[in-house]
């Protein structure tokens, strides 16, 4: 079993539409909800930033500037957020929602110091509305929250694929998955599993990362139960 004591999970919005491809798909979300709830039962402090993607995202926007796009999109996190807090809550765990955009009436502000007393007292955690500024990804801010409240690691959950591959394994079938990366070896490769920004800001603080599918949403026990590492591991070196 991996001994993590503080994680950072990170969830695109289309992992909570499933084959919808929009808005949400209940049956999917009480499924990725069950498992952060054994992961919870481990023991583990569990923060989670669940992206927009499947409301909206930032760069989509060609009828609007682009800090408009991206704040509708920060929005749609604080509505993702609300909903997986609402089937955590309701499965008996307790949790705080806080966003990096003031809106008092709906969550907790982002404060880097209550975030951790929350997970000291092992409240799940769910960090939405980005880092409250445009031009800046989701998985941006998993990193910058992670470093922040001094993760242990950052737990990837992707669509579609279960780690990272030398290309797309959807369309190519000689994709190869890698076991193990170093972040300067994704930047080379140009292995746009996260953005520039968030791989720099890991690579730079020697933040671990594991990419593992999120479409089994099992997989994410499997990385605290199983001896065998699943999806890939990435690190500043090995």
């Amino acid at each position: 079993m991996q001994e993590f004591k503080r994680v950072v999970l990170k969830l695109s919005g289309e992992s909570l539409a499933g084959d919808r491809g929009f808005g949400f798909d209940d049956d999917v979300i009480i499924n990725i909800c069950e498992n952060i709830k054994a992961v919870s039962d481990f023991g583990v402090e569990l923060a989670i930033v669940v992206g927009g993607g499947n409301f909206w995202r930032g760069r989509s926007g060609k009828e609007i500037d682009r800090a408009s796009s991206d704040t509708i999109g920060m929005l749609g996190t604080v509505m993702n957020g609300l909903r997986v807090q609402g089937t955590l809550e309701k499965m008996g765990l307790d949790t705080r929602l806080m966003t990096a955009i003031d809106m008092k009436e709906v969550a907790e502000p982002y404060i880097r110091r209550r975030a951790e007393r929350h997970l000291e007292k092992k409240r799940i955690v769910i960090f939405s509305a980005g880092t409250g500024l445009p031009y800046f990804s989701t998985d941006t801010t998993a990193s910058l929250r992670a470093l922040e409240i001094g993760a242990d690691v950052i737990l990837l959950g992707k669509t579609g694929t279960d780690g990272i591959y030398d290309k797309d394994p959807n369309v190519y079938h000689d994709a190869v998955k890698f076991d193990r990366l170093t972040y300067k070896e994704i930047l080379t490769k140009e292995l746009k599993i996260m953005d520039t920004t968030a791989t720099s800001l890991c690579m730079d603080n020697d933040m671990p990362l594991i990419v593992f599918g999120i479409d089994d949403p099992s997989n994410l026990v499997r990385i605290f139960r199983d001896k065998d590492p699943i999806g890939t591991i990435v690190k500043g070196e090995f």
